[in-house]
């Protein structure tokens, strides 16, 4: 069994570019799954124990300037405003709220993943509203309502199944201990959720690729290059404290969907393509940390 979670991710890429129609179709119940595994993992925490550290910081800040100034010196350079706006989008994207299914699987400390999850999700709340103010098609919405909408999408899978999980550490200890007891189901249930997200993946490059094949191409080169630069200075900054998995991972690791709709919302819509790929790039990269880790263990 073990074996066969390297492979997962490959084989789920795969019947993503075979399946995307239809992967789409049922794209609705990833809400649902991603629920569930949040629900495991946060049982699997001391959620009273969750705190902001610096690695958190330090990422966070990554998110903010580094996003922010790519945009800035991609439109002094005269590149392509589509490809800025997916570097931008790329970069501020929040980590997948699944980052810890993959990371512990790698070693990483479960509490340093669930309290990002939380503290940069939320950080996404407050800064892209400021940032889509004067940047894309709706700078003229208000901050309260683009953060509401925003924190709308978020919080809903965040903020719910946290709730939850307290509520029965807190009321129902021995319900919260049998959550916990099976969480490395959360692993199968991602599986599920990564079949359905990179089918609607490839589909959204298919729906915005026609008739744009050279910004497509732009596209996949910046995010093979951006997913490159985050996961090697989050691995830099997770050194530095103590878990490197833990830091490629939470800066690294992309809520492809999340960043999808904000691009498609906020922005040109062909900018949604960079996370398209990105997400691609992250999973073939965590399938290869997978089997690289199942060969040492």
């Amino acid at each position: 069994m073990k074996k066969l979670k390297s492979y997962v991710l490959p084989i789920a890429i795969v019947l993503g570019v075979l399946l995307h129609s239809w992967c789409d179709r049922f794209s609705f119940l990833v809400p649902y799954i991603i629920f569930s595994i949040l629900l495991l993992s946060f049982s699997a925490v001391d959620i009273k124990r969750l705190r902001m550290s610096w690695l958190d910081v330090w990422i966070m800040a990554f998110q903010i300037l580094v996003s922010i100034g790519l945009y800035a010196l991609l439109k002094l350079l005269g590149a392509n405003d589509i490809v800025a706006q997916g570097v931008l989008i790329g970069v501020l994207c929040p980590v997948a709220s699944s980052v810890a299914v993959v990371s512990t699987e790698l070693g990483a400390n479960r509490e340093t993943v669930t309290a990002y999850t939380i503290f940069g999700n939320l950080m996404v709340c407050l800064v892209a509203p400021l940032y889509f103010s004067f940047i894309g098609t709706h700078q003229e919405m208000p901050f309260l309502q683009s953060f509401a909408l925003i924190f709308g999408h978020i919080g809903a899978i965040i903020g719910l199944p946290f709730l939850v999980a307290w509520l029965l550490q807190l009321l129902l200890p021995k319900v919260s201990h049998t959550l916990a007891h099976f969480s490395g189901l959360a692993f199968y249930l991602w599986a599920l959720a990564l079949l359905s997200t990179l089918g609607k993946t490839f589909h959204s490059i298919f729906q915005y690729g026609e008739g744009n094949w050279a910004t497509i191409a732009w596209l996949g080169v910046a995010a093979l290059a951006c997913c490159v630069l985050q996961f090697a200075v989050g691995k830099a900054i997770g050194h530095h404290y103590g878990d490197t998995i833990a830091g490629g991972q939470l800066l690294g690791q992309k809520n492809s969907a999340m960043g999808i709709w904000m691009a498609a919302y906020y922005l040109v819509p062909l900018s949604a393509v960079f996370l398209a790929f990105y997400s691609i790039y992250q999973n073939l990269f965590n399938s290869w940390q997978l089997w690289r880790h199942g060969r040492k263990h």
